[in-house]
């Protein structure tokens, strides 16, 4: 018994019981942040239904890359136009709050109409200084309705994450530099 309250306090007071008490507190801190860690890769292997992450999403401004039928920005959870800034907009392109009123400034005038912008055919070029266009897209089934996939291709070498660019779904000797997604409303 004397033996062990001995240790006890040698653990408790020297510095071997110190480092021992942190390299367990590290082992157990590095241990949950690698499970934490490997949980977000999961799930960021699937950012978005029918997309394994080998490349990046476009830049858009809301993070999950939904677009319209013409590039343009909309809210991922419930296809709502954005503008650049993702806020939502009205029919006439005014920023709205999250109750659909517009928005106002200070003062309380209502805010202009917000820049919207392509995120492939024109918010890549003006970001990274190339010229991109979609070329192909393959499609799945994403919640009970069809999802276009679409690659934003272009003559790089690499990818929006930095990888090696592959030639996916684009023509004419374009690569892939970034995907994006439009949602239909077509039952599968």
């Amino acid at each position: 018994m004397a033996k062990r309250l001995s240790d006890a306090l040698a653990g408790g007071t020297s510095r071997r019981g110190f480092l021992a008490r942190t390299s367990g507190w590290l082992l157990a801190t590095t241990s949950g942040a690698a499970a934490l860690a490997a949980g977000e890769e999961d799930a960021e292997a699937y950012h978005f239904c029918g997309h394994i992450y080998t490349t990046a999403s476009c830049p858009h401004p809301t993070g999950i890359p939904r677009v319209d039928m013409h590039g343009y920005p909309l809210r991922a959870r419930d296809g709502k136009p954005v503008d650049d800034l993702g806020r939502p907009i009205d029919r006439s392109g005014h920023p709205l709050d999250e109750q659909g009123h517009r928005l106002t400034d200070p003062d309380g005038r209502p805010l202009p109409r917000a820049p919207r912008t392509r995120i492939c055919q024109d918010g890549i070029p003006d970001r990274y200084g190339f010229p991109t266009q979609i070329d192909g897209s393959w499609y799945r089934c994403c919640g009970g309705k069809v999802r276009r996939l679409m690659d934003c291709c272009a003559y790089h070498r690499t990818r929006i994450n930095g990888d090696t660019a592959l030639t996916g779904y684009c023509y004419g000797g374009r690569r892939v530099f970034c995907v994006m997604y439009f949602q239909t409303q077509v039952p599968c």
